[in-house]
């Protein structure tokens, strides 16, 4: 469990974890130099089987990799410090992947909104079955919108051992060329029903809602790095299309900003094909869209926001990802 600045949840992720059916777990949590109440939090923290430590603020990612060389585990979660997982989930997960031990566990997942878990509903995709790893990226990616939250997955150590660990270059989406990786190196996804991953939504200033330049360009590394990862193993005309469709709704999510990402996007989309994806808006967008065109509409959008916003995503101050099309 990497922490920064999560002193307002973290005792009650930390209660999700010790209230598992499963008795014989350990939580290694990884202080990615917070700067509010979290080392507090820890410090009252008497568990045994929770250990804690520090570092300076890198990332993530590198607190994710710091957590797993200290794991003494043969089965890994990562799992976020503001999120909630049900009593079963470590139980179920590992009867499954006992008998498979190339494969990983899913779950179930919803969200939830501040402290409030009566706002939880289940988010039912298609990929909420037993399927080949392979054949899960392509039907997850096929609608632009991949579930693939750390929390949901229990992975056998050997296989990480393999795969390699969190890219420590990223930051906002990391978990989708993580996973891909993993997955494109697993025999099957086995999904284990009834034990869902609470997922809290709603937070002002969170990593997932980050749009600084940064971000974005953290987003098309993972992005195009994962895509990789499926081609090199599979480039059937379904694979081709999942990963048209995902670069596509990277055009739409940043439009008009970030000129020369979106360019280096489009060249990868003109070797795939041409994508089946729409934008994704509220009812005024999808209303101009349809009167204007993407794009027109997209623009408009950008306008009216607030300026707050727009300031938010226009900043280039922070050191660059390195981008290679």
């Amino acid at each position: 469990m990497p922490a920064y600045n999560a002193a307002r949840y973290l005792a009650a992720a930390v209660e999700s974890v010790q209230a598992q059916t499963c008795p014989r777990w350990e939580l290694i949590i990884v202080n990615d130099g917070s700067t509010d109440g979290t080392v507090d939090v820890l410090g009252a923290l008497r568990d045994p089987r929770i250990r804690v430590f520090h570092q300076e603020n890198r990332g993530q990612c590198a607190a994710a990799n710091r957590a797993l060389a200290e794991a003494k585990g043969q089965f890994i979660k990562f799992f976020d410090a503001d999120d909630l997982l049900a009593p079963t989930m470590l139980e179920r997960q590992l009867e499954r992947l006992l008998p498979h031990p190339n494969c990983v566990a899913s779950a179930e997942w919803g969200r939830f909104y501040g402290d409030d878990l009566g706002t939880f509903q289940l988010n039912r995709q298609s990929v909420w079955r037993d399927m080949e790893a392979t054949d899960w990226l392509v039907e997850s990616w096929t609608d632009a919108r991949p579930m693939m939250q750390c929390a949901l997955w229990l992975i056998p150590r050997a296989l990480l051992d393999r795969t390699g660990g969190w890219d420590e270059r990223l930051s906002l989406i990391n978990d989708f060329e993580f996973f891909a990786r993993v997955l494109c190196h697993a025999e099957r996804v086995l999904f284990t029903p009834g034990c869902p991953l609470y997922y809290r939504s709603g937070l002002a200033g969170s990593l997932s809602g980050s749009k600084g330049r940064r971000a974005i360009e953290s987003a098309f590394l993972s992005l195009t790095t994962g895509v990789d990862h499926l081609l090199n193993r599979r480039a059937d005309p379904q694979s081709r299309l999942a990963c048209a469709n995902l670069l596509q709704d990277f055009i739409y999510s940043c439009y008009p900003q970030h000129p020369d990402l979106r360019a280096a996007v489009t060249q990868r989309i003109n070797l795939l094909g041409r994508p089946t994806i729409e934008p994704s808006g509220g009812g005024k967008f999808q209303l101009a869209r349809r009167l204007l065109g993407w794009r027109l509409a997209k623009c408009l959008t950008f306008l009216f926001m607030p300026a707050y916003v727009r300031c938010n995503l226009k900043r280039h101050r922070e050191t660059p990802v390195p981008v290679n099309p």
